[in-house]
């Protein structure tokens, strides 16, 4: 093994858990050594987030055993795990926005003269500045956390971390909602942190990341340990096949759409701050990507299609000019938009599968105001079955359903409406390589029947992928329309960093 030579600071041996008589995780076994990158990947469910719950003391296991730097534990929460030196950055980060930096760094162990219980502030501020002086970053201290990007936000984390004392970091996701430059960074600092002996667990969808900055990767599968390999020796194709357990074939699934006549056109789009005076078309069964750095006004653009802050411009569809001035409105012209956040935006987390699939579509199984439970079970059956949405039931609620297959159900409840034009913001953020597979089935099946897709993505293979044409754009511009023969990645970039 690569890193033999270096302390094994974590191992799992045998790890069991159950909830409620499901088994969720049966023998598995893990490690991580000091100075090294160790990717933790599998689909969506497979127990990655469990098995990392159970070596941080949040959940309890069943049976097996985890040994930090030699020695068996058995954390009773999160806080014994910390003071043994495992710390978390979670997906959603831990900042409290309206707090400053130093006061998230010390949130919980704040710095205090012992007799008074003063806060120690200046101390607390001069050690903030420290630790992320050790990230190479430069910060004051005093801005409210809320006011800074996600990707310094997340540097403050890993800060916290390091003040800690940290020798084992457990990354969540950690380039979910990060910039281009700011994954950069993150990656510098992970390479300084591995320099410094520290090991991170690296939980991360996206392939191209494992092979840039992982050293091992351990797979697990429904719940089983399927393997551990060395970076260097494996192929995308080999890692594929111990995820789902059999070959995905080519990643983007082949596109044989005839593009029909005009069924969007867009002239003259503004929102004032953001962009102004924009204007192109797509087509029946086209898949329009939408590129650029976050911040350039993808997400913003396609929300004023959808009638969220338009300012001014004209949208026609099918030829004909329509009046959005609401979501509503979007809705009644056939045009439907599946939200970046699909937690906080796209699903209702409390309700079942048959509730969320049913919101927009209450005219279609109601007569009379009323709804007609026997049109609704079948409309519900109808999607379920369509989408391969894996549920024990109508009624499971949705929060406990995997992230692909919640993302299912928010693509699910817009076909209900059967959309002329459909609105895909990130449709595979924080999904498994074989959910995304999934989607892209569903993506081509749509084009197929005529649908137009507008997708935005941050994922240029994706965007390269599968899009028949690629709109870019650089501070609410529209800095290059191209073809799919035209594009590539170093074209995307130039472009959507303001090339002409």
């Amino acid at each position: 093994m690569e890193n033999q030579s270096n302390q094994l600071l974590i191992e799992m041996k045998g790890i069991y858990k159950s909830f409620f008589h499901v088994k969720v995780l049966e023998n598995v076994d893990f490690s991580i050594c000091s100075g090294e990158v160790h990717a933790l990947m599998g689909e969506n469910g497979a127990g990655k987030s469990t098995l990392m719950k159970i070596l941080t003391g949040i959940y309890q296991k069943d049976a097996g055993e985890v040994f930090v730097r030699g020695k068996a534990v058995h954390f009773k929460g999160p806080k014994e795990a910390e003071q043994a030196g495992i710390a978390v950055i979670h997906q959603e980060l831990n900042i409290i926005p309206h707090l400053t930096v130093a006061e998230n760094m010390f949130l919980g162990r704040e710095l205090r003269l012992v007799k008074t219980g003063i806060l120690r502030n200046k101390e607390m501020k001069q050690k903030t500045e420290e630790y992320l002086k050790r990230l190479g970053i430069e910060i004051d201290p005093d801005i409210p956390a809320g006011e800074l990007s996600v990707g310094m936000q997340q540097m403050i984390e890993i800060a916290k971390a390091i003040s800690l004392n940290a020798k084992v970091i457990i990354m969540d996701e950690p380039t979910a909602a990060l910039t281009e430059k700011e994954i950069k960074t993150l990656f510098t600092v992970i390479r300084q942190l591995k320099d410094q002996g520290v090991g991170i667990v690296y939980i991360s969808h996206r392939m191209e990341e494992i092979f840039t900055i992982c050293d091992r990767i351990t797979v697990l599968r429904d719940g089983q340990y399927i393997g551990t390999k060395l970076i260097s020796e494996v192929h995308l194709d080999d890692i594929v096949k111990m995820m789902v357990g059999r070959q995905l074939g080519e990643r983007y699934p082949k596109r044989n759409v005839q593009i029909g006549k005009e069924r969007l056109r867009v002239e003259g789009l503004t929102r004032k701050g953001k962009f102004q005076n924009l204007s192109f078309e797509a087509y029946e069964g086209e898949i329009i990507g939408v590129a650029g750095l976050m911040g350039a006004g993808r997400t913003e653009i396609v929300e004023a299609i959808f009638g969220i802050n338009k300012d001014g411009g004209d949208i026609y569809v099918d030829g004909q000019k329509i009046k959005v001035q609401s979501p509503y409105d979007a809705i009644a012209s056939g045009i439907g938009f599946v939200t970046e956040d699909r937690k906080q935006e796209g699903l209702v987390l409390g309700l079942s599968v048959r509730e969320n699939l049913v919101l927009p579509n209450l005219d279609r199984i109601s007569t009379k105001s009323i709804v007609n439970n026997k049109i609704e079970e079948a409309f519900v059956d109808d999607l379920v079955g369509k989408l391969s949405i894996k549920t024990s039931g109508h009624e499971q609620v949705v929060k406990s359903l995997s992230g692909g297959n919640q993302q299912k159900v928010v693509i699910g409840k817009w076909l209900g409406i059967n959309p002329k034009i459909l609105i895909l913001d990130e449709p595979t953020r924080g999904v498994d390589i074989g959910a995304k597979k999934e989607i892209y089935h569903i993506m081509n099946q749509l084009t197929e029947q005529g649908v137009t897709i507008i997708m935005v993505s941050s994922e240029l293979p994706e965007i390269l992928g599968m899009s028949d044409r690629i709109i870019v754009v650089h501070e609410g511009q529209i800095t290059a329309i191209l073809t799919q023969k035209e594009a590539d990645q170093e074209k995307i970039m130039y472009y959507a960093t303001g090339g002409k």
